[in-house]
């Protein structure tokens, strides 16, 4: 037996291993419920009702499907190119740094002024943060995976040592937090009185543009075919170091506004906490979307409300919440094994 690619796989293929790949997740974790003494039925109703059963839970779903929209397109923008940032964690907390650096008084500018101006320094903070790694790929032939994941840490130890010396708020009572921003700094909120906020609005438009820039520019061209062979790109012509170079700009960039929504838009502030691992989510959701802009949009979805849903079912039922997190690595587990099925065949020799 041996695995045969295929051409052109139909609509059908391409979609059918892969809602049939989250269909067998639900099952298995329904089954691992079973086991935890819950009644599956009652487990997947808990989880859907958490997450969708009210204007609250729906919103607090939209409110934790933005940074995971944010980081899953640093992921995907980045892993298209071959370009393996699991460094996306860092990249948030570069842009929290940048948003509270400037969003806590330094600059006395309006709203309309003062928070483009924060998002873009983010922006551009970021994508210098995975420039390192980056260059350092192309000049030396150092493995990003290593530097982007090394990266992770050392950034969570300097934004430590910031929370603990230059950034700690005097006002704080001890704790190791920044400044509040200043009103001026605050993204407004989408519906008054509660939590989400126009980050989740940015969030789409980013999806959308970097759609636009994956299927109608030469930049998105040019990543696509380093990603697929860069040394036959490199032999057509396309300056591969280059593309490198600016995708991981791009990347870094998308991933360092997740921190500035989060701070500018959720948490007011600084903290050591700020992220529950969204960098890392980040990648769950890229390959759930199969590296596709808009795609990253639905499985951010997907997975916040598998994250919202079990802590609300965790109360209201009793089975542990890792139930979730059991889902999404299943989940992950069978869509990859999907991809498999719908990009080739076995045949017989």
């Amino acid at each position: 037996m041996r695995l045969e690619p295929i051409a052109a796989p139909s609509l059908a293929r391409r979609v059918l291993p892969i809602m049939a790949a989250i269909l067998a997740s639900f099952v298995i974790a329904a089954l691992l419920a079973m086991v935890a003494g819950g009644d599956p039925l009652r487990v997947t109703g808990a989880i859907l009702t958490g997450a969708f059963g009210s204007k609250f839970a729906l919103l607090e779903t939209l409110n934790r499907a933005t940074p995971l929209i944010f980081t899953g397109l640093a992921v995907a923008v980045a892993f298209r190119a071959k370009l393996w940032n699991i460094g996306a964690e860092a990249q948030l907390y570069m842009g929290a740094v940048v948003a509270v650096l400037l969003g806590t008084g330094a600059l006395a500018l309006p709203a309309g002024v003062l928070l483009p101006l924060m998002g873009l320094c983010a922006l551009l903070a970021g994508g210098l943060l995975l420039l390192v790694p980056a260059l350092l790929k192309t000049r030396l032939g150092v493995d990003e995976v290593v530097t982007t994941l090394l990266f992770n840490f050392i950034f969570l130890l300097f934004v430590s040592y910031l929370l603990e010396g230059p950034l700690k708020d005097p006002m704080g009572m001890g704790w190791p937090k920044s400044a509040r921003l200043i009103p001026e700094a605050r993204l407004p909120r989408i519906v008054e009185g509660l939590r989400l906020h126009w980050g989740f609005g940015l969030a789409l438009i980013a999806a959308v543009a970097v759609w636009i820039i994956d299927t109608r520019t030469t930049l998105g061209f040019e990543m696509r075919a380093v990603g697929q062979n860069a040394e036959a790109a490199r032999f057509a012509g396309i300056p591969v170091t280059a593309v490198i170079l600016k995708t991981a700009l791009l990347s870094g960039g998308l991933a360092a506004l997740a921190g500035f929504s989060e701070v500018a838009g959720l948490k007011g502030s600084l903290t050591l906490d700020l992220s529950p691992g969204f960098g890392y989510t980040g990648i769950v959701v890229a390959m759930l979307a199969l590296l596709h802009p808009l795609g990253v949009v639905v499985a951010a979805l997907f997975v916040a409300a598998i994250s919202v849903g079990a802590d609300a079912m965790s109360r209201a039922i009793g089975v542990p919440p890792y139930l979730a997190h059991i889902l999404l690595a299943t989940a992950l587990l069978l869509v990859v094994l999907a991809i498999l099925v719908t990009k080739f065949r076995l045949r017989r020799d």
